[in-house]
């Protein structure tokens, strides 16, 4: 057992707290929702970047390469300043959706470079131009361009010409639970010696403005060695239960460590209501106090006593052109010796031991997860991907009771005036470690994108990604009716129903590493799930029929309306991917139930119970008769149903993602349960002898395959293939790096529908969307979308596990080479890891035309992990750290790097 597992195991069992310290910071708390004060819910617009520095946050805090204890009371990030900027650069910078032409989005570069599942470990860049950050020049320039233009990126500003930049490294290691080692290290890439102020900050979170503490922390220097600077951080926790009892709480204290005896700067984590609103300020010393001292020589501006809420150690460091300088400080419990050389040993040996250590078992913890088949290049692709996940990690705050009464919304008060969002949710207390899909664009968990989250999450740390999935099936989290939340700017949007999947995914791949899994976990989140789908069978099947809708169900803009308001025709419509995903929801909890009446836990009857259900939908979304289906014989493709108020139907043909999501329903099932409780065996074939009926047009279930398995599929072997050769056919979905959302067919054959005299289109957009529905932020009409060809390469595991390597298929479409589909989903998972590899021309093609990202050492193995990617360029697109469900491709690599995903399947299979 390697080191880092060791600590793993540790923290599983309680024996040591390696978790409590991590990546926890946001990276942007403004502009969210729960900063949001306003009247109109106007998010974006209410807390502004330009008022970051001067105002305190109400629910959390952000920060530069940051870390905080997993409650966040005390904070350390990094802040710096080149000397020409107007302000200190504390956080990172980007636009609001109202700035940006296609959405909000960040302008920085910055790198998560590698962190371990503990934290023992984590190394982060930031790349700093030297001359002033173009602030001004990225908002108007992008103002001025409309929404078939590109971005304007920070890189095409020419800050970094003549390589005029520092890399900041920072890197933490852990020498115990609380005892963090940091090392900055400031890298001049330019022709010139350049000066950098570097400025580590420790602040805690204003808990008390709002009267959540009793007694407020306090930072404060402790007086000593000249030759070393220490901060102590005084904090008395557990103030929430003191402000109940009216006992003062027991204080701890922390010390800050500051090699080179750098000057140390006191303020207060406090508003500076002068410079926002005008009015006095609660102190002298306000949270943009240590920027006016720096930026602007104003003296007064810190605390002369050395005492506050936020302090930081100033360095000014001078770095000759190609060269570096490194930085160190320790943030421990540890009390300062009282012997000044005892003091100074704080940074001796034993603190570039520590390093070094933690730097070689982080190496050796990801040597033991990387197939040895792997190119180093593939390794590092894996590698970041996983350390994207980690610093991902995010601590989240959300009282929506106490948030809508601070708003006048309580919906218990008679005075209350309307909310604008999530009264119904004021059940909701939220205050947990959750992944994020991407702390600066989305610095809030999105409940399907977690479900995604959670398939790489284990693959380094599984007790934590079982914990995402137990938080959003917990009763502070989903509503007492059923629905699981979507996010915080709605959590009554209705989200794919995917926890059930990652639910059994996650159980089948510790069952396969560790040869059990984890039943009781399996059986409580079954109970919780039932819940959900009960939910779904209620509020989401309008008819009764078995046929459901959902909405935009996360795919944004990809209908011809948006699917979450009133459709411009009324009526409403019967979605293919919403029913689909019914139907998979279905196979999910069959196959929950029947691991669990196998391990004896319960769960045989359910497995009727799901298995009509199942039969009732795939059944429902054929419709062979007169009625207008999903289903459409001539294509062979599934389609949404626009059902009018006049009672006449039709099918809304545009071929997209929509229609190949029930192709993702696949479930193959071993004969366990039907050799050990025949009396179920009965029971299912006497359904399927009363209604024959409801499988005459899908996958026969009772038909043997491979293995004598049997298969639940809305797709029979003959609708497979038509709906495999419209997606893999190159002119269609299938491009050079993966599944495409929309087929490449409606490039030249938009599908136009008319109400009255105006016309909504659809046509295949590779890249950035032109349509500004649900904020124009993402687009689903063409671009290929990780977590979705996820789905896909499962679907093709299963349906080749049941069919084997007599069923093949061309691939691509009409070139006259045949695969199993085994080998299908290996080259699409090819073809989705060529985005992030290093091709034969030495280029990437998620950094797309950027030069210097493809040529300059510097940057060309600095990867980022986008929120989708160009349909026939593979270029990132979208939030581009959203590390979170992209980082699929870590799982999909490891997979078929190993040469063994076959023999995993079949050991998943039959364990």
């Amino acid at each position: 057992m390697n080191a880092e597992t060791q600590r793993l195991k540790e923290a599983r069992e309680g024996k040591a707290e390696w978790k409590k310290w991590g990546p926890y910071l946001s990276e942007r708390q403004w502009g969210t929702v729960r900063e949001d004060y306003s009247k109109d819910g106007g998010a974006w617009d209410y807390f502004t970047h330009d008022q970051t520095r001067s105002r305190a946050y109400r629910w959390g805090e952000d920060g530069l390469a940051g870390i905080s204890d997993e409650k966040q009371r005390l904070c350390f990030a990094l802040a710096l300043w080149n000397g020409r900027d107007p302000i200190l650069k504390e956080r990172l910078f980007g636009l609001t959706n109202s700035e940006g032409n296609h959405g909000e989005d960040v302008k920085e570069y910055y790198f998560y470079l590698d962190s371990t599942p503990t934290h023992s470990y984590m190394k982060y860049l930031y790349k700093y131009p030297q001359a002033a950050f173009p602030y001004d020049d990225l908002v108007k320039t992008n103002s001025r361009r409309g929404k078939d233009d590109l971005e304007y990126e920070l890189i095409d500003t020419g800050v970094f010409d003549d390589d005029r930049y520092f890399d900041v490294f920072v890197e933490y290691a852990k020498a115990a639970p609380d005892d963090v080692l940091v090392e900055i290290t400031v890298a001049n890439r330019g022709p010139q010696a350049a000066t950098l102020h570097v400025l580590p900050t420790l602040w805690f979170r204003n808990r008390w403005s709002w009267g959540e503490e009793r007694q407020r922390p306090i930072l404060e220097r402790v007086k000593g060695d000249d030759a070393l600077s220490v901060i102590a951080a005084k904090a008395p926790p557990g103030n929430a239960e003191a402000v109940e009892s009216g006992r003062p709480a027991a204080v701890t204290t922390r010390y800050l460590y500051c090699d080179g005896s750098p000057a140390l700067l006191f303020t207060e984590n406090e508003t500076n209501n002068e410079r926002l609103f005008g009015i006095p300020s609660a102190s002298p010393f306000v949270k943009d106090g240590i920027d006016s001292f720096v930026v602007h020589g104003s003296i007064d501006s810190v605390n002369p006593k050395q005492i506050g809420t936020k302090a930081a150690a100033h360095y000014a460091v001078t770095v000759d052109a190609a060269q570096s300088q490194t930085l160190r400080l320790r943030l421990c419990d540890v009390q300062p010796p009282a012997k000044s050389k005892d003091a100074r040993r704080m940074f001796g040996r034993s603190f570039d031991d520590v390093m070094q250590a933690r730097r070689q078992e982080a190496d050796a913890f990801y040597a033991s997860i990387t197939p040895t088949s792997m190119t180093a290049d593939a390794a590092n692709v894996m590698r970041q991907a996983l350390a994207g996940m980690m610093w991902g990690k995010q601590f989240y705050l959300y009282d929506v009771k106490r948030w809508l009464e601070e708003h006048g919304t309580d919906p218990f008060d008679p005075r209350r005036r309307i909310a604008q969002r999530n009264v119904g949710w004021h059940h909701m207390y939220n205050a947990d470690i959750i992944s994020m899909p991407d702390k600066w664009e989305y610095p809030w968990y999105a409940a399907w994108d977690l479900a995604f989250q959670v398939i790489a999450l284990t693959m380094v740390d599984p007790d934590f990604g079982k914990d995402q999935i137990d938080l959003m099936l917990r009763e502070a989290y989903m509503h007492p009716n059923g629905q699981i939340p979507a996010y915080e700017w709605n959590f009554g949007d209705v989200n794919p129903p995917v926890h059930a999947w990652a639910t059994i995914f996650t159980y089948r791949l510790e069952q396969a590493r560790s040869g059990k899994g984890d039943v009781a976990w399996l059986q409580r989140s079954f109970q919780k799930l039932l819940l959900n789908f009960t939910w779904w069978v209620n509020r989401k099947d309008r008819s009764g029929k078995n046929v459901f809708e959902g909405g935009f169900l996360g795919l944004d803009n990809i209908g011809v309306f948006d699917r979450s308001a009133p459709l411009p025709t009324g009526g409403y419509l019967e979605q293919a991917d919403g029913t689909a995903w019914m139907a998979l929801y279905c196979q999910n909890m069959m196959e929950i139930a029947t691991e669990l009446a196998l391990k004896g836990a319960g769960g045989e009857e359910m497995v009727l119970k799901f298995t009509q259900h199942f039969l009732w939908i795939a059944s429902a979304m054929i419709h062979a008769g007169d009625e207008v289906g999903m289903w459409d014989e001539e294509d062979g493709f599934f389609y949404d149903v626009l059902r009018l108020p006049d009672g006449q139907a039709q099918r809304l043909k545009v071929r997209s993602m929509v229609g190949l999501l029930p192709l993702c329903a696949a479930t193959v099932f071993e004969g366990d349960l039907y050799r050990r409780y025949p009396e179920i065996t009965k029971q299912i074939r006497h359904f399927f002898d009363v209604r024959p009926e409801l499988i005459a047009f899908i996958h026969d279930p009772r038909k043997p395959g491979h293995a004598d398995r049997r298969l639940a599929s809305i797709l029979d072997g003959n609708k497979l293939r038509r709906v495999l050769s419209t997606m893999l056919d190159e002119n269609e979905f299938l491009s050079s790096y993966g599944i495409r959302a929309l087929s490449r067919y409606h490039a030249e054959h938009p599908y136009v529908f008319q109400v009255g005299d105006q016309q909504h289109r659809v046509a295949y957009l590779p890249a950035e969307s032109d349509s500004g529905m649900f904020g124009g932020n993402s687009n689903w009409r063409g671009p290929i979308w990780m977590p979705m060809n996820g789905l896909i390469i499962r679907a093709l595991l299963q349906y080749h596990s049941y069919y084997g390597n007599h069923f093949t298929v061309e691939c691509p479409t009409g070139s006259g080479r045949h695969m199993n589909l085994y080998q299908v989903a290996e080259e699409l998972t090819q073809r989705l890891s060529a985005i992030f590899l290093r091709g034969s021309d030495g280029t990437r093609p998620v950094f797309g035309g950027a030069a210097k990202f493809q040529e300059d050492p510097y940057w060309r193995d600095c990867l980022q992990f986008y929120e989708y990617f160009h349909g026939d360029n593979g270029a990132g697109l979208g939030a581009n750290h959203q590390t979170g469900w992209t980082g699929f491709i870590a799982r999909a690599m490891h997979l078929f790097a190993s040469d063994s995903a076959e023999e995993w399947l079949e050991r998943a299979k039959s364990s």
